[in-house]
């Protein structure tokens, strides 16, 4: 079994397994031990050749492959990944009639030709995952009975496709195409989809906008509606401008509002209640714009000090900012606080008619027309967002004009906020509450010898945009308002992953303008094709119901919008690249004529689970570490740098040496003086890179993109002069949002082996069983749960990036 779990893995040898299992053997061991015993010896070696994830994996699949067999038989069953080869259309059959039986499958998939279904599955794709792929399946994602896996991972693909091909008329052939896209990891659908289509109740969207109301009815109906999405692993987003603030007048009692802040409390503590059936943590992110009078007490909401009654240490908050709060920071000139009740049209307005109903409203105030407000500095209170934002993470820093004046949908309603992630801008109101259907494309599996596979780039979107059109005609919506927006706009997200594997493969640092070039080459290749797939759906299948004076309507595609932007704020507020390498004209024109399926197309998620199951960088993420230990729900993960131990094997460099200076150094080259200039700049890891150079490439992206992008910033040494200066450029570039500001921590772990100390797994337990000293054969007291990790820890005051109760990392 070990010697078929390293055939064709380099670097790999099935003695060195074995050798490592029989150190914690003994006599009267049980079957399942044994088998957690090879798992764990393989995964010791990961530090030193990450080809011994793939062993890993592949143990533990076997381990699956035994449990899923034996409890579809009713007795014992096994099969080695040869034999399943031959046995996995047999197998698929059993499969769906069992997850149908136990109601976790639809009965529709059943009305499927199940014999040509089961001759179209990939058996040898099993072999292509790591552990962290693997295990994060088993724990999450596979159907099971009662804790008892009976999915395997072609039979987990092909029911994911299959949900999605419930309504085409060639059935079989989509759900094939789509499967081929899925299991060779070309494209991922997000978590959502992974979880739920193809089964009963298919809640396959991602992400959930609201507008809460400014009445009590309101208010708790929206935190209704966050329950009834969260429960089928829904993203939301929450903007809470609309409500009073503290000191304002409630007609109803004749007496005064307490403001925001009790109702986000409520909020927070029903995203942990409602945990999305205890596969991943509810989530949700409140957005206030920055001229609300509680602004100020927002900003103080995930602090560790103070009334904790009005802290909401479980939800994300980002601040909505205006234009004109921004250029009131750059002019050191006054800014005013009101209440929203008492401006009650501010919130709609954006652009030049924002400014003009603000300013209209200040000297309201002055003339004592307006009865609760307050002015303070702007810059002063621009310092104290950012101060917040390095100390807590939060709130993000968001910008309400581009995301409004870039909007396609502007016709038809306001964007009030974003998502979860901060990478989805739609219309909401109290009618339509805003949905958006996410999938990656995986940039990595797009590069070959001659750079960026352009042909295969566009089938693989073409295939993807049309998978993300079927979720929204599959979809189980759980409130009238979401159903009655997704079905009106229709809009969906296809955004990128392995972004940094595809520059390590092209030999591009990531703090180069080459890297910011193909950043730029290849957001324009997936914009292109995503809007001329989407509008040759509009051919196929009709235009979305809205589109008529939408900016698609008027040939005003996402490259077109940068010039609505810069004219609304002059020249002097506006740096951005227009520059372009496609004939686009011919594609404005098509979308004119033809028109649009879809009111919004791309958007770049954080892709953090789904880039796990597909061995590749999260979304547009540069290198958080050379080697770390990556904590989640499913355990703690050796992870290693396989392009770097490619580069310094062929270098003679990679030996037991390197390594441990490698973890010296948390996971940097920067300091290790035997590694060559130019491997130290390719694979300089997050904290060491300017992050001017990831707002750089996110400009680039941003023109092309008709919504946004989860963008962290990284920096390790921050101060208010770099933060400032970082954000100001951020917005100067036209950037609609920015995601997580990462710093580190002043002090690091103990620095000790590595090896064998991958925390606690749900099927793979991470300590050997427990034997007596005194028994034959027991394990050395200095086995594997023995020894530290060297797990980068940051300050626990901010989010890092391997904590386990993190959204992004799940």
């Amino acid at each position: 079994m070990i010697e078929e779990s390293c055939a064709g893995v380099a670097g790999v040898s099935a003695e060195t397994v074995i050798a490592e299992a029989h150190r914690t053997l003994y006599p009267g061991i049980s079957p399942d031990e044994l088998e957690l015993a090879l798992i764990m010896a393989a995964r010791t070696f990961v530090e030193a050749e990450p080809g011994y994830s793939y062993v890993s994996a592949r143990l533990l699949l076997d381990r699956l492959r035994r449990e899923a067999l034996t409890f579809l038989a009713g007795g014992f069953d096994e099969a080695g990944h040869a034999e399943m080869a031959r046995r996995y259309p047999a197998y698929f059959a059993d499969y769906v009639a069992r997850g149908i039986e136990l109601e976790q499958l639809s009965p529709e998939l059943a009305t499927f030709d199940l014999d040509r279904i089961g001759a179209a599955l990939r058996p040898e794709r099993d072999r292509n995952f790591t552990l962290l792929g693997m295990q994060t399946l088993y724990d999450r994602y596979f159907l099971h009975s009662d804790g008892t896996r009976y999915e395997l991972p072609q039979a987990f693909f092909m029911r994911v496709a299959m949900g999605l091909a419930l309504r085409e008329d060639d059935r079989e052939a989509r759900a094939i195409e789509f499967y081929e896209l899925l299991s060779s990891f070309d494209f991922m659908c997000s978590t959502p989809t992974l979880f739920n289509a193809g089964t009963p109740r298919p809640q396959l969207s991602s992400c959930f906008l609201t507008t809460v109301s400014d009445d009590l009815h309101g208010i708790f109906h929206s935190v209704s509606n966050n329950a009834l999405l969260s429960k089928y692993s829904g993203g939301l987003g929450n903007d809470w401008t609309p409500v009073r603030g503290m000191g304002a007048h409630i007609k109803g009692t004749n007496g005064k509002s307490q403001g925001v802040v009790p109702f986000l409390k409520i909020a927070n503590d029903t995203a942990v209640a409602v945990n999305q059936g205890g596969r991943r943590k509810g989530a949700v992110c409140a957005y206030l714009e920055t001229w609300h009078i509680d602004v100020e007490e927002f900003l103080d909401l995930r602090k560790n000090t103070g009334d904790d009654r009005r802290r909401t240490h479980d939800m994300n908050t980002a601040n909505w900012v205006p234009d004109l709060f921004l250029q009131r920071v750059e002019a050191d000139a006054e800014w005013t606080l009101f209440s929203p009740d008492e401006v009650p049209d501010l919130h709609d307005c954006y652009g030049a008619e924002f400014a003009a109903r603000y300013m209209a409203y200040e000297r309201a105030a002055d003339e004592g027309r307006i009865k609760v407000w307050r002015r303070v500095r702007a810059v002063e209170l621009w310092r104290r967002m950012l101060t917040l934002l390095f100390e807590t993470g939060h709130p993000w820093i968001t910008f309400k004009d581009p995301c409004n004046l870039r909007s396609p949908q502007r016709h038809t309603g306001v964007v009030h906020s974003s998502n979860l992630c901060t990478e989805i801008t739609l219309n909401t109101s109290a009618d339509e509450v805003a949905v958006c259907n996410l999938g990656s494309v995986n940039l990595a599996a797009h590069i070959d010898a001659d750079g960026l596979d352009t042909a295969k780039l566009r089938r693989t979107v073409r295939t993807a945009v049309r998978m993300l059109d079927n979720v929204i005609d599959v979809n189980f919506y759980t409130i009238p308002e979401a159903e009655r927006a997704n079905l009106r706009h229709r809009p969906v997200g296809l955004g990128l992953m392995g972004y940094q594997d595809a520059l390590f493969t092209l030999r591009r640092p990531v703090t180069s303008p080459e890297a910011v070039a193909f950043a730029d080459e290849s957001t324009e290749l997936l914009s292109y094709h995503a809007i001329e797939a989407s509008a040759d759906l509009a051919a196929e299948r009709g235009r979305y119901a809205t589109f008529e004076g939408s900016l698609w309507s008027r040939g005003v595609l996402p490259i077109d919008s940068l010039g609505l932007l810069a004219d609304a704020r002059g020249s002097g507020d506006v740096d951005i690249d227009t520059s372009a390498r496609l004939d686009w004209e011919g594609l404005r024109q098509k979308v004119r004529t033809t028109g649009m399926r879809n009111s919004n197309v791309m958007a770049i998620a954080p892709t953090a689970t789904i880039a796990n199951i597909t061995g590749v960088s999260q979304s547009i993420e540069p290198i958080y570490r050379n080697l770390y230990v990556k904590s989640n729900m499913s355990g703690d993960f050796t992870v290693i740098n396989p392009y770097l131990a490619h580069d310094l094997k062929e270098r003679g460099l990679w030996d037991a040496d390197m390594v441990e200076q490698l973890k010296r150094h948390d996971g940097s080259l920067g300091a290790i003086e035997r590694v060559p200039a130019d491997v130290r700049e390719l694979y300089a890891t997050a904290f060491e890179i300017d992050p001017a150079w990831l707002v750089d490439a996110a400009a680039r992206r941003q023109k092309w993109l008709d919504q946004a992008q989860s963008l962290n910033l990284y920096m390790a040494a921050p101060s208010g002069r770099k933060l400032d200066a970082l954000y100001r450029r951020a917005w100067r570039a036209g950037l609609k949002t920015t995601y997580y500001l990462r710093s580190q921590s002043a002090t690091h772990v103990e620095k000790s082996t590595l090896r064998g100390t991958d925390g606690r797994l749900n099927a793979v337990s991470a300590t050997p069983p427990a034997v007596p000293a005194d028994r034959p054969g027991a394990p050395p007291e200095t086995g594997h749960a023995a020894t530290a990790t060297t797990t980068p820890v940051e300050d626990g005051a901010r989010c890092a990036i391997d904590d386990p109760d993190c959204e992004a990392c799940q």
